[in-house]
């Protein structure tokens, strides 16, 4: 079946992931400098990470959608398990959000372009006023309601499986505009592609999102930060499965 899967993804999978790529980000491109860039910038790269997920016959399994209100912004953090969290998250959440990503992703085809188009946000930490201005557009698509963003505080995808420390920005963010943040546990992708198999067949396997209870500020300031932090971080990890349980550093951190 391994090798049946192989030709599969060869033959269908990744023709279809490429011309899939290339048709949504020139849609996202038009669409959002001709019509509605909060429609546009979100729903094809919706559809096109659907559409991804169920051409490599991956089933999806997602929890805890019942914990978001509607037109309710937040400050949404999960685990980095994979390549795949991507096509997971944005396929499945079912929220409008913006991304908050590396700014490597720029130099990907069509996938930069898109990205630059519909306004994700660059984490660029060359520089105090890179990282300003980071914050700056985040706070701005935050305060614009009924849209979020989604952060992978740990930074870089695991080596592992397991979870590596949170960093705090996401968590200062959603301190300051005093929003609520929503742990999102991911499971299977490490499966699917681990980062040491990039470029290399995916792995059939389940994919899983859980959606946790959202983490409301107890107040405002380094402790709610704090706490705000750990709180999160003992949701993601609960829901992970037994293997992938407990802390491993991550040297990319």
């Amino acid at each position: 079946m391994k090798y049946l899967y192989n030709i599969y993804q060869l033959c269908v999978a990744l023709p279809v992931t490429i011309l899939m790529t290339i048709l949504t980000a020139i849609e996202v491109g038009l669409g959002c400098t001709f019509g509605n860039g909060h429609f546009w910038g979100y729903y094809p790269g919706r559809w096109w990470a659907k559409v991804i997920t169920r051409v490599f016959l991956l089933p999806v399994k997602v929890t805890g959608q019942e914990h978001l209100e509607p037109n309710q912004s937040y400050v949404f953090v999960a685990n980095h398990q994979g390549a795949f969290d991507i096509f997971l998250i944005y396929g499945f959440l079912r929220r409008n959000f913006k991304w908050m990503m590396k700014h490597q992703i720029n130099k990907i085809p069509f996938v930069g372009y898109a990205c630059r188009k519909s306004h994700q946000i660059m984490v660029d930490k060359r520089g105090v006023g890179k990282v300003r201005r980071t914050y700056e557009s985040a706070r701005n698509i935050l305060k614009n309601g009924n849209c979020s963003v989604v952060v992978f505080p740990e930074g870089a995808r695991s080596f592992t499986g397991h979870m590596g420390v949170f960093k705090k920005g996401a968590f200062a963010l959603a301190d300051e505009l005093q929003l609520p943040v929503v742990p999102l546990t991911i499971n299977g992708s490490f499966d699917v592609m681990p980062r040491q198999r990039d470029w290399h067949f995916a792995r059939w396997h389940r994919l899983s999102l859980t959606i946790h209870q959202p983490v409301y500020p107890i107040g405002q300031g380094l402790q709610n930060v704090q706490a705000t932090m750990h709180q999160s971080y003992d949701s993601v990890m609960s829901a992970l499965v037994p293997e992938y349980q407990g802390f491993v550093e991550n040297p990319d951190q």
